[in-house]
């Protein structure tokens, strides 16, 4: 069964150790064997979940001689923020709303003595 882009990366965004790689990415690209430096997990181990994240589309793999470098993609990343900020805006305004209500009960009770 074929998930939709966005859910392929958040599936792949819900590891911690893929997210400590992407991490890690962010200063530009880096080899297997660099990335699986600070975890305690073979280099196969690392690999399955550079698999992930290269299907996920949040990676990308080249070949330069012996070495396979990886490089992060930033567009999963910003079509899952762009999601995401839709529904941080509307939470956002509820929740002012209801910030709003609970001061002005608060003013009320002030009011009336209780």
């Amino acid at each position: 069964m074929q998930t939709d882009p966005l859910s392929t990366t958040f599936s792949a965004l819900a590891d911690p150790t893929r997210r400590a790689i992407l991490a890690r990415l962010v200063t530009g690209p880096r080899s297997v064997t660099e990335l699986a430096e600070p975890f305690e997990m073979s280099l196969p181990a690392i690999s399955k979940h550079l698999r992930v994240l290269e299907r996920a589309g949040l990676i990308a793999r080249a070949r330069d001689a012996q070495r396979r470098p990886c490089r992060l993609r930033a567009r999963p990343l910003k079509d899952a923020a762009g999601w995401l900020e839709r529904y941080r805006t509307l939470w956002e305004g509820r929740l002012n709303r209801l910030d709003a209500y609970l001061t002005e009960l608060q003013e009320e009770e002030k009011k009336h003595g209780k």
